[in-house]
């Protein structure tokens, strides 16, 4: 297994993922997706996930691994448009972090086409679905 290590944070919701509003985040659970990507990159990256809809588990978990890991993605649903402090921790980390949104927040309604994440991450991919994980896998490596 490769030293590398990535994870995947999710925000509120996204455990509802295949089940939540299908026809914009489609049909297919998080943890089906996530138990394929991991098999797929097995070899070059120890893939790991943690999910909370509590902003302040989500903080602890950036803190716990902003410094010893390759990468952070970071999907922090309706956080991304409210959260100071979530924004906080991603700044205070040494990890780089790819902000990741399933939909294209541009294309939806107006409150969610702010992000008080984007100015702290290294980089944004949206819109592609679930791929926009994989998108954001494959910048880390």
């Amino acid at each position: 297994m490769s030293s590398k290590k990535i994870i995947i944070i999710n925000g509120p919701n996204i455990n509802l993922i295949g089940t939540r509003e299908p026809d914009i985040y489609g049909d297919v659970s998080f943890s089906e997706f996530f138990e394929d990507i991991k098999e797929v990159y097995s070899d070059e990256v120890q893939l790991l996930h943690f999910q909370s809809n509590i902003e302040g588990e989500l903080i602890d978990k950036i803190q716990e691994v902003g410094f010893s890991f390759h990468g952070i993605i970071l999907n922090a649903g309706g956080y991304t448009h409210t959260s100071v402090a979530l924004r906080d921790a991603v700044a205070a980390v040494k990890t780089p972090v790819i902000e990741v949104h399933i939909s294209n927040p541009y294309s939806r309604e107006e409150f969610r086409q702010k992000s008080l994440l984007s100015g702290v991450c290294k980089g944004i991919i949206a819109g592609f679905g679930l791929e926009s994980y994989v998108l954001a896998i494959d910048s880390f490596l």
